[in-house]
């Protein structure tokens, strides 16, 4: 009997239990569709909501959607220090790049393209790696030359002197035969000049007056100029006459190329003031001169040197230099120039 009323009760409790009491998946409990993602063409649309709205042009960022589909919104053009480089729907524009002290600008900022620069010049940064600072531009050591100058984004480019071919011993053979043979003609030379200056002397005592008091004659190569039996010292040979009437002695050098580039130093003593001219005479562009302005006045001076050296080739010659100095009324230091080459055991002078 409790079996039976409690089977009753079960039976008559059963067509109360919930049914459809949960929302159906795909619909919310309002009974409503779910909004589907929208997918906008990359690069030429951007979403706003349920649409897509075309995008504003470089150099301007959206300022409100559009309220149609596939139309453009309000854009407005960047502001000043700002830029877009290419088709977008930002609601700002990026803030332009500041070059740091150690560059300089190659291209300003614009409202389509951001500020472009480059390391000054001494200075590199390799492209594949970030340029918080510019390194500074490596110098060739003695015993290399310049393979590749520096530029923003390359270093020197430095190789080493290559021997001349055959054995070491060999090759100390020809150096020390060379120097011995410099040597010789050099003692050559020097006897010559001075047979020169005694024949010089022997003429003057013949003349009726004898040899004017104080005058005196090189022992080496001429350094003072003689016309119509009358002797100018060094330091009015500037800016006198016309120089293409100047006589000055040729240079042979010891060690070819390597005798001229050990020479460079001397042309430090090259006044500031002739510096860009004495370049320009020697067909160095006014462009590569101005590359060199921010190194010290020395370094300058060598870099520029080994620049016409490598366009000169083997043409190369320190007299070549001396007449350009000569050529601006600079023959003064062009004799300090010859005497240090010649004192040094780089160059003798062909009297």
């Amino acid at each position: 009997m409790t079996t039976f009323l409690v089977c009753l009760v079960l039976v008559s409790i059963w067509p109360l239990s919930p049914t459809g009491a949960f929302p159906r998946i795909g619909t919310d409990l309002g009974g409503s569709r779910t909004r589907r993602d929208v997918t906008c063409r990359d690069g030429l649309e951007y979403p706003n909501g349920n649409i897509c709205c075309l995008n504003c042009p470089a150099g301007t960022h959206m300022k409100s959607p559009c309220t149609i589909a596939g139309e453009k919104g309000k854009c407005e053009e960047c502001d000043y220090g700002t830029y877009t480089e290419h088709a977008n729907g930002l609601e700002h524009c990026f803030k332009c790049t500041l070059c740091h002290s150690d560059q300089e600008i190659v291209k300003p900022c614009t409202p389509s393209q951001d500020t472009e620069c480059q390391c000054k010049p001494g200075g590199f940064c390799a492209p594949d790696q970030a340029c918080e600072v510019c390194k500074k531009c490596s110098r060739c050591g003695k015993d290399e030359v310049i393979g590749r100058n520096c530029t923003p984004t390359t270093n020197t480019e430095c190789k080493k002197i290559q021997p001349s071919s055959g054995s070491t011993s060999a090759n100390t053979w020809v150096i020390v035969t060379l120097s011995l043979l410099a040597a010789g003609a050099i003692v050559v030379v020097m006897a010559v000049c001075v047979c020169r200056r005694h024949r010089a002397t022997d003429s003057q005592r013949n003349l009726p007056d004898g040899p004017k008091a104080g005058q005196q004659y090189s022992d080496n190569c001429p350094t003072e100029e003689k016309k119509n039996g009358e002797t100018r010292s060094l330091s009015s040979l500037n800016q006198t006459r016309p120089l293409e009437d100047e006589q000055f002695p040729s240079l042979v050098p010891v060690n070819g190329v390597e005798s001229l580039r050990k020479c460079f130093g001397y042309f430090e003593e090259v006044d500031v003031n002739y510096h860009k001219r004495f370049f320009r005479h020697l067909g160095i562009m006014d462009n590569v001169i101005k590359s060199k302005e921010d190194l010290p006045y020395e370094d300058r001076i060598h870099e520029l040197l080994n620049i016409w050296v490598e366009k000169e080739g083997r043409e190369a010659s320190l007299n070549d230099l001396l007449k350009a100095l000569l050529a601006l009324n600079q023959r003064r230091t062009a004799e300090t120039v010859k005497e240090n080459a010649i004192h040094s055991g780089q160059y003798f002078c062909e009297c």
